[in-house]
């Protein structure tokens, strides 16, 4: 792949105009002029305001269903499916760190890990989780890090933070807070955070080298980077990568091994690494993702 700082965000097609310039099977070429990596940018960068409203429809929905006590998951827009059960959702966690919990909790899990069992989080330690959803992997940080400690939770979607605050007073957890505003732009002063965790988020942005520029600026100097996403196979095609659904899905708009490792270096990260825990798609992988900022 190319490498991603090259790449601008409007030199992408928008999702829209990739689902109806050509035939999925023509859209590798569909947008090539003055748009060289493809009508699906799939480098890092794409139409990110097109994304994200996509992927706040979708969770909007899972919230919704959650709260109303259905299960929702990465794996479909508001129902996860027996067959994405072992991939996606609450069942990833263990049973203990799953008992305190308010049920919606459990129901709203989208990821596709379980960071905060990677984190090796400390008392008093504060965290931040991109991306929280319905506040579970909050939760645990908050128990982990202990009274002395903080967890922040940080999501863009109105009904996932009014679920997450919800679950939050259910539970009694009073040293946590749920902030709004996206993984791009963090609404925390630099050098604040020891710990960032998250779970099956990062592949939903269209920026994903801000969101590791903003994760190192608000992480404290030697501060760790410990997250469970989802990872391409570098031979994912363009026909998966430029469909919406997927990418809501927490497919196509993962980022290879080599583009993890490359772009948290270049985010100022040390000491990254990548290992894949259970494959999700025939062309992707969960793994989980630790790195540290520099001092």
């Amino acid at each position: 792949m190319a490498e991603l700082e090259t790449v601008k965000a409007n030199d992408c097609c928008s999702p829209p105009t990739q689902e109806s310039c050509c035939e999925a099977s023509a859209k590798s070429e569909c947008c090539a002029e003055g748009h060289p990596e493809g009508c699906g940018c799939s480098t890092g960068r794409t139409g990110g305001d097109d994304v994200q409203e996509h992927v706040r429809s979708r969770y909007a929905a899972a919230a919704v269903a959650a709260s109303e006590g259905a299960d929702a998951s990465c794996g479909s827009a508001a129902v996860i499916t027996d067959e994405q059960r072992d991939s996606f959702g609450a069942g990833l966690y263990e049973n203990d760190d799953l008992g305190a919990l308010p049920d919606a909790a459990k129901l709203a899990s989208l990821g596709c890990g379980n960071p905060t069992a990677v984190a090796e989080l400390r008392e008093g330690e504060t965290v931040l989780d991109l991306g929280a959803g319905g506040g579970i992997d909050v939760l645990l940080s908050a128990g982990r890090v202990g009274p002395s400690g903080k967890a922040y939770g940080l999501d863009m979607t109105d009904e996932m933070l009014a679920l997450a605050r919800s679950n939050q007073r259910e539970a009694g957890v009073e040293n946590a807070e749920f902030l709004k505003g996206t993984i791009e732009d963090i609404p925390l002063p630099s050098n604040s955070v020891d710990v960032i965790v998250s779970n099956c988020v990062i592949n939903l942005s269209g920026d994903k080298p801000s969101v590791f520029r903003e994760a190192a600026r608000v992480l404290r100097p030697g501060g760790r980077f410990a997250v469970s996403d989802v990872v391409a196979d570098p031979e994912m095609d363009e026909a998966t990568r430029v469909d919406m659904e997927q990418w809501t899905g927490c497919i196509a708009g993962a980022l290879t091994r080599d583009d993890f490792q490359r772009e948290l270096r270049a985010a100022g990260f040390e000491d990254v690494e990548v290992i894949e825990t259970h494959r999700v798609h025939e062309r992707a992988a969960s793994a989980i993702i630790r790195a540290r900022r520099g001092v």
